[in-house]
């Protein structure tokens, strides 16, 4: 079917790349590229001997130049951005100029700036309608298949979604007493931020891990989480017609949130420069060094993931709820990609979504978030590919 270049190598990429191969139907070739080429030749070794063809190559993702060069010279059909979200400006401006189809999955937020919202790459729409390309951002689990199961219960459950809530449960445990399942400085800032909802056409502000709530997941059990502001609130509140009230809410155990407050008070988690030993240094990419890699977090994660959407609306005149989810075992993900469950759903959709351009099933040119397109043969790939959803119309609701 075509190319994909990949840019990035870390626990979402690996996985990603995992999924690739196995679909090699429409991955026939992909280039893996990362700062660290050494990374992308040992996953290369690991996957070597299949039917798709895997390249390599060393990139700085900041570099738009040597960006543009890299696509010229390797021509994929889609660049699929699975690196840092400083990077994603760049990359695209890297699209653009080479005129190549752009997926990522999460939103562009500044390096010094704790603030990641969607208007810098919304900015890009009329450059890649003109273009004849597409990008289709936010193509994980939480932004990607949330917006996808949002797409698929307004086109099959509701003429009118009112309240929706996202609730991301991760009950595995790492035997870590402070690790991230994710890049440690990509969650921290997130977790560490002020909370943000949208109801009745405004967004409302709270402090950090101010509102907390009980919910007993599927498989997992009762469990703490609580309220965070998470960038797919921003695109669902404008692509949902009449919404009234949007919620992201996400699980925390207690000894994840002592650490974070004991780090939050020695100033651990500032991403503000300090002089050490006569070099600048940031102290949450210092942290991040010294924390365990989530890459390697794998073999020791046991529990599950339960991650899904609740809505509420009108189906007919009458009042309906429905909740669409997913379940995902950490160990099944390591016995198959060799990584815990929380890189695996966001890495699965990252194939899906590129496969869903490379195949042309979506097929429209501009900027474009995940909930904006059919959600029919996504919806059907992640039952294929690893993540099956399932669904209840009499779920416990978040009060």
């Amino acid at each position: 079917m075509g190319k994909a270049l990949i840019i990035g190598c870390g626990a979402v990429a690996s996985v990603a790349i995992h999924k690739c191969v196995q679909n090699h139907e429409v991955f026939e070739e992909i280039c893996i590229a990362s700062r660290t080429k050494s990374k992308c030749d040992e996953l290369k070794a690991k996957l070597d001997g299949g039917k798709t063809i895997i390249t390599t190559a060393q990139i700085d993702a900041m570099d738009v130049p040597a960006l543009i060069a890299l696509i010229n010279e390797y021509k994929p059909d889609i660049v699929m951005n699975l690196a840092l979200p400083y990077q994603d400006l760049a990359i695209m401006d890297a699209c653009l100029a080479t005129k190549t189809n752009y997926m990522d999955t999460a939103n562009y937020e500044p390096e010094d700036t704790a603030k990641f919202e969607y208007s810098w790459q919304w900015a890009y729409k009329e450059r890649f309608e003109e273009a004849g390309i597409t990008a289709l951002l936010g193509s994980g689990f939480d932004p990607g298949v949330t917006g996808v199961f949002s797409a698929h219960a307004l086109k099959h459950h509701f003429d009118e979604i009112e309240y929706l809530d996202i609730l991301d449960c991760n009950g595995g445990d790492h035997g870590y007493p402070f690790a991230t399942n994710f890049n440690p400085e990509i969650n921290i800032r997130e977790v560490s931020a002020n909370g943000r909802y949208f109801e009745n056409g405004q967004w409302i502000e709270t402090k950090p891990m101010e509102i907390k709530r009980g919910y007993n997941f599927e498989d997992v059990g009762p469990k703490d989480m609580y309220l965070l502001y998470h960038e797919e609130l921003e695109s669902l509140a404008k692509n949902i017609p009449g919404i009234k009230r949007i919620r992201f809410f996400m699980t925390f155990g207690q000894s994840y949130l002592m650490h974070l407050k004991c780090l939050e008070n020695v100033g651990m988690t500032s991403i503000e420069p300090i002089e050490f030993e006569g070099k600048k240094i940031i102290p949450l990419q210092f942290l991040k060094a010294v924390l365990p890699d989530p890459a390697s977090l794998g073999p020791r994660t046991k529990g599950k993931t339960n991650i899904g959407c609740i809505f509420r609306g009108k189906k007919d005149g009458k009042d309906k709820t429905y909740y669409v989810y997913n379940i995902c075992d950490h160990q099944e993900c390591y016995q198959e990609v060799g990584s815990q469950g929380v890189a695996y759903t966001t890495g699965v959709p990252a194939m899906i979504g590129a496969m869903m351009l490379m195949t042309g099933e979506w097929d429209k040119k501009g900027v474009y978030n995940i909930e904006e397109f059919n959600p029919d043969p996504y919806m059907d790939a992640l039952n294929k590919w690893g993540l099956p959803w399932k669904e209840s119309f009499s779920p416990e609701l978040v009060d």
